[in-house]
């Protein structure tokens, strides 16, 4: 099996934080200083995106136009936290005619730790953009 591909990284901002404080031990708050879930759940589909794209261009297609189809599955295992460089790490699943199912791992660098965050499964379809229905095209001759 190939070696995870770092699709994306990125450092998370008090912009990307829930809107509610944060409860740490000892009784003190911090503001803003966990990560929505649904800013992951972007990154993990742009990344998954990424990977399908570089996956299929690797067994020989032309580059795809791909949509997203399905989150098969998204598991958040630990907190991301305001200043965590975060790894969107790809790997594929499945290469079908016209579909592609990538994993995605998300790693957290805090500090001198790498976390392993969250994972999830994504399908997308190669489709045809210059058509108004945007059919499934196949995307390996």
């Amino acid at each position: 099996m190939d070696e995870p591909y770092l699709a994306l990284q990125v450092v998370m901002m008090p912009r990307d934080a829930n809107p509610q404080p944060t409860l740490h031990p000892g009784g003190q708050f911090t503001s803003y200083s966990t990560i929505f879930g649904g800013i992951l759940l972007s990154y993990i589909d742009q990344a998954g995106a990424i990977g399908a794209r570089r996956e299929v261009i690797r067994a020989g297609g032309p580059p795809p136009v791909v949509v997203t189809v399905a989150m098969n599955r998204v598991e958040f295992k630990k907190p991301v936290l305001v200043g965590d460089v975060v790894r969107f790490l790809t790997r594929r699943v499945r290469l079908g005619r016209t579909s592609i199912t990538m994993h995605v791992c998300v790693e957290a660098e805090r500090g001198q730790e790498v976390l392993q965050v969250t994972e999830a499964e994504v399908v997308y379809v190669g489709i045809d953009p210059n058509t108004p229905e945007r059919r499934p095209t196949p995307l390996v001759p």
